[in-house]
């Protein structure tokens, strides 16, 4: 009888493996880049390990994992967690997401993560690299898809404030974000979206500074995007209020536009233009004030294989202006 029970389930479980392991998957990105600003220079930017897997019809896993050079050591290889998510499809297409999720806070952080070949241009907007975006939170919220004739979606979040980790949140408070969106013809997407959150006195940021005094930060954020079979359009906008009692509010106007166009399927022409200004007396930003102008071409092999090449030019409020080359040969696999 043992012997008989043993087998019916390994016979239970083997079917289980059988019936939803095909719905596990690996999947990578990695890309080498060039460069030419007074000297060549070559290089990679990350190898990206991305795995998604249907646990039942209704509980799915996704993770993201980035192996990275350490800018800091200068010697070292960094591994970072970019991606945990635990989702349970609560009834049609609304779910409760539970982890650690890219901030919907506007279409490019929702949109593309870690894989360059993705990527419209060679990299991401100048907001990213300035801070202007949450580029994570940990937490739980919930979310819906296509719901509707406009297709009206949203995600509604709460989780660990930009002064905590993944573990650990510095502030009895939580960050709240809330963005929706709608897709009223074809591909084209408007969104819109609201962040939240209170940086207490003392918190340490990921940029390796440490709050002097608590700031609450409020965040706008608008998106239009069309990408269609020919013409491709992106322009994003966020605005951001930081309150700390010495300074009082304080405003930035971070923002880009993206336009290209497609030329027999696989030649894509692009234009890219970024604008951040800073208010006078803010604490949380580094104040520089800074615009940028893209202009380059991508060769789409396939959906897996993409070549770009980009003239970008930086003018900063304080320094010198830059300009410079890049050629960047993505792949995923």
């Amino acid at each position: 009888m043992k012997i008989k029970l043993f087998f019916t389930c390994s016979l239970t479980l083997l079917v289980a493996v059988i019936s939803f392991g095909q719905n596990t998957q690996i999947r990578g990105f990695a890309d080498v880049t060039a460069g030419y600003n007074k000297k060549a220079t070559f290089g990679f930017d990350e190898q990206d390990l991305y795995i998604t897997s249907a646990i039942n019809d209704r509980v799915s896993f996704l993770g993201e994992t980035v192996f990275k050079y350490d800018s800091i050591s200068h010697s070292k290889f960094a591994i970072s967690i970019e991606r945990i998510i635990i989702t349970y499809n609560l009834f049609g297409n609304h779910n409760l997401v539970l982890g650690k999720i890219h901030t919907p806070i506007n279409y490019w952080n929702d949109s593309y993560h870690h894989g360059r070949v993705l990527f419209p241009t060679i990299d991401r907007p100048l907001l990213f690299s300035k801070n202007i975006i949450p580029l994570h939170t940990t937490g739980v919220g919930i979310e819906g898809r296509d719901l509707g004739k406009l297709r009206f979606g949203y995600n509604l979040f709460v989780g660990n404030g930009l002064g905590s980790d993944e573990v650990v949140d510095n502030d009895e408070s939580k960050s709240i974000t809330a963005a929706f969106h709608i897709k009223p013809l074809g591909r084209l997407q408007v969104g819109l979206s609201y962040y939240y959150d209170i940086i207490s006195k003392g918190a340490n940021l990921h940029s390796g500074m440490e709050m002097k005094e608590q700031i609450n930060q409020h965040l706008i954020s608008a998106s239009i995007a069309q990408f269609g079979k020919k013409l491709e359009i992106l322009t994003e906008a966020t605005m951001a209020l930081n309150h700390t009692d010495s300074t009082g509010t304080k405003n930035t106007l971070a923002g880009y536009a993206y336009a290209g166009y497609k030329i027999k399927e696989k030649y894509v022409p692009y234009l890219r233009y970024d604008n951040i200004q800073y208010q006078n007396g803010e604490l949380f930003f580094t104040k520089n004030n800074i615009q940028s102008f893209v202009v380059g071409f991508r060769y789409e092999i396939n959906y897996l294989a993409v070549i770009k090449i980009e003239y970008q030019q930086i003018k900063n409020e304080f320094g010198p202006s830059v300009n410079k080359i890049n050629a960047q040969f993505a792949i995923g696999f």
